[in-house]
Parts: C-alpha cells; structure tokens; sequence
C-alpha cells in the first residue's frame, strides 16, 4: 500500500506528533491492516528502528516479537474490540532481546467503524534489574533474609570469602551454619577445591583422629592399608570443622600444630603432608566460656577466631520469618511439582507467632511437611504438623520443642563447664521422658553425640 494512501487514512496532525513523543514509552500507531502510520521518539529509541524506516511496514515486522508469531494480541483486539495488554520481548534493530509490556487498543471512528490500533510498549529491564538487586540484597548464595543483622552478614562475606584466613561461625543449631560455610567456598577462590566437612562430635576420639589427620598401614590395630585423612582430600580447598566445641583437648593440641606449620602428620607416620587448606570452624556453644573451664584451648581459639560470623537465631530476624515461608514455599513447589500459592490466613497466623527454637532449619522442615501435605492451592492450618496447632494445657506442644531450662542451685553457679553440661543431659533425658533421640534434639546434638556424653559423665540409665 503506497504511503501516501496510509498517510491519507491517518492525518496525524504535528501538535498530536509532538504529544505522542512527549511518552516516556514506545507508541506505535497502526492502520486497519496493521501497516505503521506513526511512532514516537520512544519507539524509535526502544527499537533503534527510525519513524521513516518504520512508517509503512507492517507492525510484525518491526517488532519482532515472539508473541506475533504465537498469537497476535493486535489481531485479537481487532476481533474482541478490546484492548489487550500482556508480558513478552520484542527484537531491536541490533538484534538485542527487550522485554516489554505491550498494551494495545483499538480504534474506532465517529461511525464505529474500525480504522486502526494503538500500541504502546514498555520496557521491562529497570524493572527486571532493580528485581535482581533486590534479590542480591536479600540474599548470599543459598542464604536468605532481610533483616539488618542478616544484612551486615552478606556485606562481609563477600570480603571473608575473598581470604584464607581462619573464620568461626556461632549460633545456635539450625541457623544455617553450615551454608555460611559452603557460601564462603564456593565464592572463594578455592571454589574450584573441594570442601570437606567434618563434625567432630560424631566420632569418639580414637576415631576422629585417624579421620581427621589419615593414618599408615599398621598404625594400630584394624589399620590394614594406609588412609588419606580429611585434611589431605581437602587439600587446594575448604575443611569445614562444624561442632568444633566437641573437639577432644588432644586433638585440639594437633589442630593448632597444623595451624602453625600448615604440616599434617598421619598416625603412625614420621613424614608430613603440606596441605593447603582453609579452615572453616563452627559451633553452637560459648567457646570464651568453655576456655574459661578448661575445656577449650585459648590459643586455638584465638588461632580460630582470626574472623567471627554470628548468625542470630530466627526469632530475633522477625523481617525475615515471612521471606522465608515464601522462599522455601517456591523451594518446594518446584521439587515436588505443585502450584501452591501461599498461606492461608490462619495459618501465616500461626506461623508468624511461632517461636522456631529450630530456627531455619526447623522452618524449613516445616514447610517442606505442609507442600507435601497439602492437596489444595494454600496452605491451610490443617496441613501443619500437628504440634503446631494441638493444645497441651493452653499451651501449643510446639513450646516444647524448646531446648530444656537451665536449672541450678546457688552452690552450681561457678560449676565448671563439665557440671553444666552433665546437668543440661539430665535436663533433656528429664523433658524427653527418656527418649535419647528426642533428648540429643532438644540440645541441638546428633545421637552419637549424645551416647558419648552420658557415657562420658557416667549418666545411669
């Protein structure tokens, strides 16, 4: 169709001109055969196509969109009479994909009758972007959250990460410890490396060592060949030391030669290894405190702490409880393959007051239980575990889950380290009506650990 015959249809009069570009977006006007009579400055900067390229041409043609092929939104608006508006991308002349919001209207004269189409095309990116920041600023690697204790966090482990040096994680069992851990690996330049953890309150003492350090053949008995200890696999990268606080005085002596000389020996060897390894430490207990009763060595503490990370616990991080319900909600829909889309009222209720002695750990668990219950499209109070919502003497049983009260006479308040944790044992095996496994969680301790300990301080059972 001639331009002359197009430009007869449309007269786009100069004062209309300059309003069309006086839009801070993209605006393209089209004829009844969807043929471009006029664009605005916006367009043309949007496209990097030129209003006297463009004029003429059809509008597929320019815009280049994936919905143009698929079903087009102006064809649907010339049918429906309605104005279409929705989400995709369109190619710009130096073939770079936009994403854009593209809403369109049809046009109609004094008689009704149809005569062309309005588009209008905003571009996505600023949005796109200031999302992308904000996803960073709520996040480090697989850790989440808001608040300004965690945002404190995710400013200095990007520096920690760029380090060798020593660093010990605190807080309390289900903070997420162990990601702070891997975070710093995999952003360091020991990613490539691999990362070796070890909890050492998992082994009795007899065994950690020969994990921990490797021992040769004939060592002692029962060593028939000769084993790499952790410290060598993780040579050229992290060993992450979680529980460090279980850590025998013996073997502490032997962690704090290799940070001196950077030299592992193997039991029953005389030939040292040089590993090239970083050591990540962490642990749910007062370290200052257990020096101060002998129980841990001062110098490797301070050999330890050359950088302290403390992640606070959940219910101290109130901005945070919310973003992560949401985050492992998405978490777990993809996994399993579900639409939820969120949280009833009565139950975000429930949540949100929750206390989580668990911390993120136990908030996880939480919502990973609730996706895999639940058969409708939001999470109802009805598909919580049910120590959520069952009343126990006006109290919720999730109280309980609390770790057991310290209770001590007068005589006890200067009781050595070994007294307080006998007492915590007792405490937990009281509340857990004997239950072990029951008991080594509500301190926050794997099983083995807690086996070791009642043997440890001759608890009759």
């Amino acid at each position: 169709m001639p331009i002359a015959h197009i430009t007869k249809l449309f007269q786009v009069p100069l004062g209309f001109q300059k309003f069309l570009d006086n839009i801070p977006m993209g605006v393209v006007l089209t004829d009844h055969e969807k043929r471009i009579v006029c664009v605005n400055h916006g367009f043309e900067a949007l496209t990097g196509f030129s209003a006297e390229y463009s004029r003429g041409l059809f509008c597929q043609d320019i815009l280049r969109s994936r919905q143009c092929v698929l079903l087009c939104p102006a064809r649907q608006a010339m049918e429906t009479g309605e104005t279409q508006s929705l989400e995709t991308d369109i190619i710009s002349r130096d073939r770079q994909r936009i994403p854009v919001r593209i809403t369109i209207a049809p046009l109609h004269d004094d008689q009704g009758k149809f005569r062309g189409i309005l588009e209008s095309l905003e571009d996505l990116r600023p949005y796109q972007e200031l999302g992308e920041k904000q996803r960073h600023a709520y996040s480090f690697s697989s850790l989440v959250g808001r608040s300004p204790q965690m945002e404190k966090i995710f400013q200095i482990l990007p520096v920690l990460a760029q380090s060798d040096a020593s660093v010990l994680i605190t807080g309390e069992t289900g903070t997420g410890k162990d990601l702070v851990a891997e975070a710093l690996h995999q952003s360091s330049e020991r990613a490539r490396g691999p990362f070796i953890k070890v909890n050492c309150g998992a082994l009795p003492e007899t065994l950690l060592e020969s994990e921990l350090f490797g021992h040769m053949k004939g060592a002692f008995t029962g060593a028939l060949e000769n084993k790499p200890g952790r410290f060598r696999l993780a040579h050229g990268g992290t060993l992450f030391l979680t529980e460090i606080g279980d850590l025998p005085l013996s073997l502490q002596v032997k962690l704090l030669t290799f940070l001196d000389d950077r030299i592992i020996y193997p039991l029953g060897s005389t030939r040292g290894f040089p590993a090239n390894v970083r050591i990540v430490a962490a642990t749910h207990r007062n370290l200052e405190a257990m020096v101060r009763d002998g129980c841990f060595r001062q110098d490797l503490l301070f050999r330890l702490n050359v950088a302290r990370v403390h992640l606070p616990p959940l219910r101290e991080r109130e901005d945070d409880i919310r973003l992560l319900l949401d985050h492992f909600l998405n978490i777990f829909n993809q996994h399993l393959k579900k639409n939820l889309k969120g949280y009833a009222p009565e139950s975000l209720k429930i949540l949100l007051s929750y206390p989580f002695a668990g911390n993120v750990r136990e908030l996880r668990n939480i919502v990973e239980y609730a996706v895999n219950v639940c058969p409708r499209n939001a999470i109802e109070a009805s598909h919580l575990p049910a120590y959520l919502t069952t009343e126990l003497t006006g109290q919720t049983v999730a109280q309980e889950v609390k770790a057991p009260p310290m209770v001590f006479s007068n005589q006890d308040r200067d009781a050595s380290w070994n007294t307080v944790e006998r007492q915590m044992i007792l405490n937990a095996l009281i509340q857990s009506g004997g239950r072990k496994t029951r008991a080594a969680a509500l301190l926050g301790w794997g099983r083995s650990t807690l086996w070791r300990k009642i043997k440890q301080y001759g608890i009759d059972l």
